[in-house]
């Protein structure tokens, strides 16, 4: 049965939810395998206006967009450019795009590393007997994966903490800074200066707060 745009929004974000409630328990993300593999597949379907591909496992493919391509999708959950995806190569011909995502497991956020056809991503992929690999690092440093620089956006807000201040840019992106220099991991931080000032870090699902979350909430608590 085809899922409606809105069913598609609510199953993607359960399984975002999912996700985070497992990761949180302290569940390995190695086993998490066919969860990343759904909540790239559902972000295909949104971002396509498709549909999951009409059987279960099915070879090839795993989406359908709204003009009828047929979409492998890959999610990865590597943040280095080292390791590579494979892709079958008796089932390379029923595919006519491909959508590679990672999946930044820290900010519970989907990032687009390929949307390509088929024909351009098989100048990317490199034989290995029954299988083709795609390496991710031919896709680390495409535009696509390249955020914009924090020095051309604008803050949206701030707030001081003792020696610290705590930054919001336009783009959601949460800093930490302590005598104008960025403190190179936020989170831990973040969590120091909440339970100063009381705050809870989980969110309203029990989960733990991502950066940006206690971020805003911490920014919000400062602010007059």
């Amino acid at each position: 049965m085809a899922l409606t745009q809105i069913q598609i929004i609510q199953s993607l974000g359960e399984a975002m939810n999912w996700l985070e409630r497992e990761l949180s328990w302290g569940v390995a993300i190695q086993e998490q395998r066919h969860l990343i593999g759904r909540i790239g597949e559902l972000y295909a379907a949104l971002m396509t206006g498709g549909q999951m591909a009409p059987e279960v496992n099915q070879a090839g493919y795993d989406v359908v967009s709204s003009g009828g391509e047929r979409i492998s999708v890959k999610t990865t959950t590597q943040q280095g450019a080292s390791g590579h995806l494979s892709f079958s190569t008796n089932t390379l011909d029923q595919v006519d795009r491909v959508m590679v995502f990672y999946l930044n497991t820290e900010e519970m956020q989907v990032e687009t590393l390929l949307d390509a056809p088929i024909a351009e991503t098989r100048l990317l992929l490199s034989d290995s007997g029954s299988k083709q690999n795609l390496p991710l690092g031919k896709l680390r440093g495409s535009s696509r994966s390249s955020p914009r620089p924090l020095d051309d956006q604008k803050i949206t807000r701030e707030a001081a903490h003792d020696d610290y201040i705590i930054r919001e840019y336009e783009s959601g992106t949460v800093v930490v800074l302590k005598n104008e220099s960025i403190v190179s991991t936020a989170k831990p931080m973040l969590r120091t200066i909440a339970k100063g000032l009381g705050v809870s870090v989980l969110n309203s699902n029990g989960n733990p707060m991502n950066t940006r979350q206690l971020g805003a909430r911490i920014i919000m608590e400062l602010s007059p």
